[in-house]
């Protein structure tokens, strides 16, 4: 079969991601689903598969903790030829409840795989968005403090801090890491869309959406009429809501762009073109 385009879903093998792979191919026949994770143990796409009797879903590894391995898949993409991406969630997110953990790339683990592994995919597979293409980011509850989720209070100091914690900061618990995280998804969505906003070559839209309780159908509906047009906003399950106090700081949402551009391109002509300077 032809396929008009491309879902990608990261953390697609498992829990919301599966649910929401699986909507999105149940709905979207004439789409490829790729989901991505770092393995498929439960072989989830062969399951979509076989439940919608359809052959639109297929699995990618990606280790979002590693910068070397998600240039890697970005370099697969490109060979692949697949279908322009109509849709990019970004979802895949672990925490870490213990003492920090740092990645290869020394970088606080909770932080570079719900955040900067994501950052990066984007840039590198953004010349294949489609035209209205749609960028949905999983964030969390947690990031509000005032929702009292029952986690530690979300703080955003800055990338760097979250990055590389200081002796004093790496005492907070890793629930308050994963926190921070999800605070981080919902400001760089708002940086991300001051961005495409002033874009005319394609229209493409990003909204940060806190699934709550909701099954992964609710994640399905970003690529579908419902927030057709709607970008840079924070979705609560089906409501546009306002998200924490801290999250609209633009000074920190710059903070958090600037930080995750130097820490992620390797070359000039890379932080220009992940500045998506016009």
């Amino acid at each position: 079969m032809s396929f008009t385009h491309t879902a990608l879903i990261t953390g697609g093998t498992a829990n919301l991601g599966f649910q929401c792979a699986l909507g999105i191919a149940q709905q979207h026949p004439e789409y490829l689903v790729v989901i991505c994770s770092r393995s498929d143990p439960n072989s989830a796409a062969a399951s979509i598969n076989k439940t919608t009797r359809q052959k639109n879903v297929i699995f990618l590894p990606i280790d979002l903790s590693s910068l070397a391995n998600v240039r890697a898949f970005a370099d697969t993409w490109k060979t692949k030829q697949f279908p322009t991406i109509i849709a990019l969630v970004l979802n895949a997110g672990l925490q870490f409840p213990g003492e920090v953990q740092m990645t290869g790339d020394g970088i606080e683990s909770t932080f570079a795989i719900n955040h900067v592994g994501h950052a990066l995919l984007f840039h590198l597979l953004f010349p294949y968005l489609a035209d209205k293409a749609r960028i949905a980011i999983t964030s969390s509850g947690t990031h509000d403090p005032a929702q009292k989720t029952g986690l530690p209070d979300a703080e955003y100091v800055t990338a760097e801090q979250l990055a590389h914690p200081t002796p004093e900061s790496a005492k907070s618990a890793g629930r308050q890491r994963y926190a921070s995280s999800k605070l981080a998804n919902v400001m760089w969505t708002y940086a991300l869309h001051r961005r495409l906003s002033t874009m005319t070559k394609r229209k493409l839209t990003v909204v940060a959406f806190d699934p709550g309780l909701m099954p992964g159908t609710g994640l399905a509906r970003d690529v579908g009429v419902d927030v057709e047009g709607k970008s840079g906003v924070y979705f609560e399950g089906k409501e546009i809501i306002r998200s924490s106090k801290d999250s609209y700081d633009e000074s920190k949402q710059e903070d958090l762009w600037e930080w995750t551009i130097k820490a992620t391109a390797t070359s000039e002509n890379e932080r220009r073109e992940f500045g998506l300077v016009n």
